[in-house]
């Protein structure tokens, strides 16, 4: 596909609002960290509570991002999409519903459920709009989507907690129901923008009859991938649900400085997702392997990660969020490159289900990470052993995946090395 055609360009768009959709996920599953100190005042929330409700969203999350490439690989992009963001709006809004503990772990489910879908439709959109060689950087722009729902996420909170009471709610209830609001709007624009292509329209890919679940599992590659997502979606999602609350507990981030400075990390995640795409891409122009350029490009990302065990020993808010900046760049460039390995080693037949495993090992990686940061800090271990764990989990994934991907390409029908 000529990048100069008609059809490249409106592809392209395709890639925007699927990163407008990625964002407006990240926007909807930041809203709880940032306004839990608002939530309390009204609801009891320990570190424990607070981990229980994370894990409430990534338990429904991970199983529904194999649910949700099962959905798509039978009713096609289009329909999942707009049925998958629907529902997750709705449970986003529900959360300003919500009277005590068991209603907002309740809304955490269904926020997972409805969420859980939105990557494997992403990946699945791109893997029919691209081809191999623009993937990565196609889907670095949908993962910068990540970090500008992230960004938006503190300064909008913030302006809408500065309200006092609309109409009688407290205004952490408005910040759910208007960034609900936010994804029905993007849904009906998906309905009316996006066609799924006919097979003959469709960027060229190895046909074969999709392997099973399980006959995915059996292979070494994919066990691998699986189990460095694990891993690595284990520190992000620390990262992700507990950055602001260290914020506000260790370094006494108030309203003002959530706003101002708490998009910092995020930004820098989006210069990640973009620029681990594009450095793949320009290896792989540059005549190297698809396996040598997406595993340098893998290691680089790592290698920014280990320096936030020096997090406890900064003395300046300035260099903790100059450290966490570099880990949330590394972490967004190793996502993307993660999130592209499914479309170098299946058919399209299958891509949603393989998606769906990989995602599906990073929510469970989150789980345990999370529930073991809540019970350290409720014993009083403080924070410190918890980002030294943090900090190595991708230089252990990343060694997970030289050891059980040798060679990054194709899988046959049955999920065999082609």
């Amino acid at each position: 596909m000529r990048v100069d055609t008609p059809i490249a360009t409106r592809s392209w768009g395709i890639a925007l609002l699927v990163a407008t959709a990625i964002a407006i996920s990240y926007l909807d599953r930041q809203t709880l960290p940032w306004v839990i100190g608002h939530i309390q005042k009204d609801i009891p929330i320990s570190n424990q509570t607070k981990a229980l409700l994370d894990s409430a969203f990534l338990a429904t999350y991970g199983l529904m991002y194999l649910g949700g490439g099962w959905l798509l690989d039978r009713v096609g992009t289009r329909v999942g999409f707009v049925a998958i963001m629907a529902f997750w709006s709705l449970a986003c809004a529900s959360h300003g519903l919500a009277g005590g503990v068991v209603a907002l772990v309740a809304s955490r489910l269904l926020l997972g459920i409805g969420e859980g879908g939105g990557f494997p439709a992403a990946t699945r959109a791109i893997a029919e709009r691209f081809t191999p060689s623009a993937r990565a950087t196609a889907m670095g722009i949908v993962n910068a989507g990540t970090s500008v729902g992230a960004v938006i996420a503190p300064p909008l909170i913030a302006l809408l907690l500065a309200q006092a009471n609309w109409f009688g709610l407290a205004s952490w209830r408005w910040v759910f129901f208007v960034t609900g609001a936010l994804g029905l709007v993007w849904a009906v624009s998906w309905a009316m923008s996006y066609r799924d292509p006919r097979p003959q329209a469709a960027v060229p890919d190895h046909p074969a009859k999709a392997p099973t679940v399980r006959a995915l599992l059996a292979r070494r590659e994919v066990a691998g991938i699986v189990g460095a997502k694990f891993l690595s979606d284990g520190a992000w999602y620390f990262y992700l649900f507990w950055l602001p609350k260290y914020l506000f507990e260790v370094h006494h981030f108030d309203l003002k400085q959530a706003a101002t400075l708490g998009w910092i990390p995020y930004a820098a995640a989006g210069g990640g997702s973009i620029g681990a795409g594009w450095l793949s891409s320009r290896l792989l122009a540059r005549g190297m392997s698809v396996n040598a350029a997406r595993k340098i490009a893998l290691a680089a990302c790592a290698a920014c990660m280990p320096w936030v065990m020096l997090v406890p020993q900064a003395q300046t808010v300035g260099m903790v969020l100059a450290i966490f900046s570099l880990a949330f760049f590394g972490q967004q460039g190793w996502s993307t490159l993660v999130m592209t390995l499914p479309t170098d080693m299946i058919s399209r037949a299958a891509l949603g289900r393989l998606a769906g495993l990989v995602g599906m090992g990073g929510a469970f990686g989150g789980i345990v990470m999370g529930q073991a940061a809540g019970w350290a800090l409720d014993h009083g271990h403080g924070y410190a052993p918890v980002l030294a764990v943090a900090a190595s989990l991708h230089v252990l994934a990343f060694a997970l995946i030289c050891l059980a991907v040798p060679r990054i390409q194709q899988l046959d029908r049955e999920g065999n090395t082609a």
